[in-house]
């Protein structure tokens, strides 16, 4: 609604102009009810954009918000904890801070958006995990407010992101395989419309190609960023007949790679020689595993600190001038993809 006042706001609501001005800038505690039906009223006037250009012109935080998916508490995210590392000291360096908090879900992470953006508690956001048609995205750009992206959507959207070029890391691996006589690879994917894991997918299915194989429809196996997925993919691969049973292992991450490497130890299998594994992302413990580790590392840091240093910019009104960039990642070789393997097994 054009020319919302916090009146307006007020009358609908049935409180008092003081008591929004009290939750809009959380400068006084305010019961969680009528608090809830002032942000609820704000949100269908669409109070929301007055305030925060208003905010933006007169004031800002100098904090920058970022949402992460907790992990589970058996499992680990060591991407997740250099990436959060990386723009923290970005922004240090540039006297800002990063607001960090949980999300369950995409619907919890934009409400969470909404009421930041309604209150001004941030100057903008940082997103990660993008998918195709990603929500999160879409409310940002309607909303006209800063936000930057370690990650893509839809080709035509245009909005600031940063992304590794999950595509040729994985096509490098594949290729890397190829080269050591390998015929029979697989791929741990991930399920569902993960932009990040069709990219991934994509390069494994270009290297195939490229080499004149054809992948067996039970060679791409769909698991979560899970080890326990991941080690029940496993099994299934193996449990092939030995002339489609596959010798090389290609995992979406370097996390789904530690249940292949374990699923082919407890199968009997000699990993590295008899069984090829390569991760992605070059996490810190890929280099201490017995064999070491093949994978793809990313550029953390380097993308921690362009990631911020654009969204600074965007906040200051300064112009950006890629505002789209596609990193490559670096094929890392360790034992686990050993060239002594044997084409003719």
């Amino acid at each position: 609604m054009a020319g919302t006042t916090i009146r307006d706001v007020a009358r609908e609501a049935g409180v008092s102009t003081a008591t929004v001005s009290y939750v809009l800038n959380g400068s006084r505690r305010v019961g969680d009810e009528t608090r809830e039906r002032v942000l609820q009223t704000a949100r269908r006037l669409g109070y929301r954009a007055n305030f925060t250009a208003r905010n933006l012109q007169a004031s800002e935080t100098r904090l920058l918000g970022y949402s992460w998916r907790p992990s589970p508490i058996d499992q680990f995210n060591p991407i997740l904890d250099q990436f959060l590392q990386s723009i923290a000291e970005a922004a240090a360096r540039h006297d800002y801070r990063i607001l960090a908090f949980p999300s369950i879900d995409v619907h919890a992470e934009l409400s969470a958006y909404e009421e930041m953006m309604l209150i001004g508690q941030v100057d903008g956001f940082i997103l990660t995990n993008t998918n195709f048609d990603d929500e999160r995205v879409l409310a940002l750009v309607k909303n006209e407010f800063p936000f930057v992206s370690f990650g893509r959507a839809n080709e035509d959207w245009d909005f600031l992101w940063i992304d590794v070029d999950g595509k040729a890391g994985t096509l490098a691996a594949t290729r890397h395989l190829v080269a050591l006589g390998h015929r029979r690879i697989a791929f741990l994917a991930w399920p569902g419309k993960s932009q990040t894991g069709f990219y991934r997918l994509q390069g494994y299915l270009d290297g195939l190609s490229e080499a004149g194989l054809s992948a067996d429809p039970d060679w791409i196996q769909l698991a979560g960023n899970f080890y326990d997925e991941s080690y029940a993919a496993t099994q299934r691969l193996l449990a092939l007949s030995l002339d489609r049973r596959p010798s090389a292992i290609i995992a979406s991450s370097d996390l789904m790679a530690l249940g292949v490497l374990n699923a082919g130890w407890d199968a009997g299998l000699k990993v590295g020689r008899e069984l090829a594994v390569v991760g992605f992302d070059d996490a810190p413990i890929a280099r201490y595993l017995r064999p070491g580790l093949t994978t793809l590392a990313q550029p953390i840091v380097e993308i921690g600190e362009q990631l911020v240093t654009m969204l600074i910019d965007e906040i200051c009104d300064r112009p950006v001038q890629q505002r789209h960039r596609l990193l490559q990642p670096s094929l890392i070789v360790r034992a686990s993809s050993a060239a002594s393997f044997v084409s003719s097994r």
